[in-house]
């Protein structure tokens, strides 16, 4: 595109869903993720990665300030700013989501979580980018109760001029090396879209969103390969590729590709004192346990989740998954490196929260591909809408 969209980015987390829209063309202008270890993973990777500081900063600013007081105030005038020399701006934005999660607190709207997903819709609704995108698990989506409320969420949007497509993904239809379904959701302001049916042939606005263009690996296709199930676990053992399966999407093969081994992460891991034997009698492949899973490495790895009790082993050695190995499942670039001061509990967790890179970058590319049919029209805010004060209820 000529002249980039800008993006505000929130939950930011270390960066893996921003850098996905950033390599896709995207302008990433402002930076909010509350936890500092975070934000300062977040940058150190930037550095790692030689990309420009965000024009209007960092911040570590709680989601629910944004919607009220000077906080929104300050975030409305960047908006603006930004406005001035941006054909389109969005908003995009993965709120934690345990109480969403069928393996995590399940406390739904009510939780600390499920509030912070009503307060970034909150936001969306008060500052009204051009578009915005939500991220979060597959429960908030398909579990009954909560999809009450992301049907209330839903309306809110609509009720406030957007028009919404949403669609339950698998990283893995995007080459990424992972069984990792997540709902995404994705708003466009409704006097954006102009020419999108005529009255010989009405067709709903969902149907003219390209889903379909970056995916790779239809889920369907991929259930359909014979992957190998369990091999008996033998420390450093050599195990043939077998030839009838996609390579690409294999533990093994990104682990080559990332070069493991010799990445600045590789010695990042949990040396426990204890448990050793147990590792050794987890057959390779074996993920059937709610902990202590081993990936098959002609296989592709179960969901990347590495807190509280969730251990995954390593294929062929007697330990569990390093930093840069798990960087590697996530799919992101081997030059994309986590600050050696950080602690593994917080490595291990912002890896586990992030949207995988291939995932984020091909999203980001399916908005670019609509945003480039003849059928969007952009007409840019009058200098009257520049000037109007944010109204904060």
């Amino acid at each position: 595109m000529k002249n980039p969209p800008s993006i505000f980015s929130f939950f930011a987390g270390s960066g893996f869903l921003d850098l996905g829209f950033e390599l896709s063309g995207f302008n990433i202008v402002y930076v909010n993720e509350i936890y500092a270890p975070f934000l300062q993973a977040y940058r150190y990777a930037r550095q790692c990665l030689n990309l420009p500081l965000p024009e209007h900063g960092y911040h570590e600013v709680d989601m629910m300030k944004l919607t009220e007081g000077e906080d929104a105030l300050r975030l409305w005038y960047a908006l603006q700013d930004v406005r001035k020399n941006s054909n389109l701006v969005g908003f995009i934005g993965g709120p934690p989501c345990p109480d969403f999660s069928v393996g995590g607190k399940n406390r739904g709207s009510e939780g600390d979580n499920g509030k912070l997903s009503a307060a970034y819709i909150e936001l969306i609704c008060q500052q009204q980018p051009d578009f915005f995108l939500f991220e979060n698990v597959k429960g908030l989506w398909k579990t009954k109760k909560h999809r009450i409320f992301f049907e209330e969420l839903k309306h809110k949007l609509t009720q406030a001029g957007y028009l919404l497509v949403e669609r339950l993904i698998n990283a893995i239809e995007y080459g990424v090396p992972q069984d990792r379904e997540r709902i995404i959701l994705i708003g466009f302001k409704k006097e954006l879209i102009d020419n999108l049916s005529n009255e010989r042939h009405p067709k709903p606005f969902d149907l003219f969103f390209p889903w379909e263009k970056q995916i790779l690996y239809p889920k369907n296709n991929i259930l359909t390969y014979s992957w190998p199930i369990t091999n008996e676990f033998q420390e450093n053992s050599i195990l043939p590729y077998p030839d009838n399966i996609p390579n690409e999407l294999t533990v093994e093969h990104w682990f080559k590709n990332n070069d493991v081994l010799n990445h600045p992460n590789t010695e990042h891991y949990f040396k426990p004192q204890a448990g050793i034997k147990r590792f050794m009698v987890v057959e390779e492949g074996d993920i059937s346990r709610k902990s202590f899973k081993r990936l098959h490495r002609w296989r592709y790895s179960p969901t990347a989740c590495y807190g509280n009790n969730e251990v995954h082993l390593h294929p062929y050695k007697v330990r569990r998954l390093s930093v840069s190995e798990t960087l590697a499942i996530q799919s992101l670039p081997k030059n994309f490196v986590l600050p050696p001061n950080m602690t593994l509990t917080n490595m291990f967790k912002t890896i586990g929260n992030g949207v995988p890179y291939l995932a984020s970058k091909a999203i980001a590319q399916t908005i670019i591909d609509f945003l480039e049919k003849p059928e969007f029209c952009h007409k840019l805010p009058t200098n009257e809408q520049l000037e109007l004060p944010l109204k904060i209820s």
